[in-house]
């Protein structure tokens, strides 16, 4: 009878083997990326100018702020509840919160409504100031598509009295296009559309009321 002689396999080379094996599996689990990084920005289309009468008020738009785990310029997603992670290679050119100030004045000086839009610190005496808070901006994968929640609080103040007079919660979800960072961009703009028309809307409605 003819005896084979099989070298065993050392120990430390099928632990590693394993490892790669199970690290392979897990990243299959991840929401889709490209290898190389990327920068992106909030940028949403002008606003449609309906026909609006003008009011003598100027309007001072706050610096937004940013809920707990979104004042960051890391581009947020969440795959099962309460769990918050990021994007390793893509993320936003600023945080979201910076880059919703000079989007929220243009969108409200274009509406043709106010006096004046200044962007807070000003040395223009405003009669409203407009304060916000980005409360939520993540890519959902735990529905396919995937989605964009955007959710953003607005407060107006009377800048004479500090009486708040007006306060809503506003939000939007847009499905992603891909299953992808580029794809949550591309819904976290219509979705910021969306939520823009709302502010504008609320915010000329509610100054003429104080």
């Amino acid at each position: 009878m003819t005896n084979c002689k099989i070298d065993r396999i050392p120990r430390s080379w099928l632990q590693w083997l394993v490892l790669a094996v199970l690290l392979s599996g897990c990243t299959g689990l991840r929401p889709a990326q490209t290898e190389t990084g990327n920068t992106y920005v909030l940028e949403p289309k002008p606003i449609a100018k309906d026909v609006r009468e003008r009011r003598d008020i100027v309007l001072e738009i706050s610096a937004p702020r940013a809920a707990p785990g979104f004042e960051t310029a890391q581009m947020a997603y969440v795959q099962r509840p309460y769990e918050l992670d990021y994007f390793a290679a893509n993320r936003w050119a600023d945080a979201p919160s910076r880059m919703l100030g000079p989007i929220l004045a243009k969108a409200l000086e274009e509406s043709g409504s106010f006096g004046a839009v200044v962007q807070a610190p000003s040395v223009v005496q405003a009669d409203v100031r407009l304060v916000s808070e980005l409360v939520r901006l993540q890519q959902n994968f735990e529905v396919r598509p995937s989605r964009i929640e955007m959710v953003l609080r607005v407060q107006l103040i009377d800048v004479r009295t500090r009486r708040l007079f007006a306060t809503r919660v506003f939000e939007a979800t847009e499905k992603a296009p891909s299953d992808d960072p580029y794809g949550g961009v591309t819904a976290a703009n219509a979705a910021l559309q969306r939520i823009l028309e709302d502010v504008v809307n609320f915010s000329i409605a509610e100054s003429g009321k104080r």
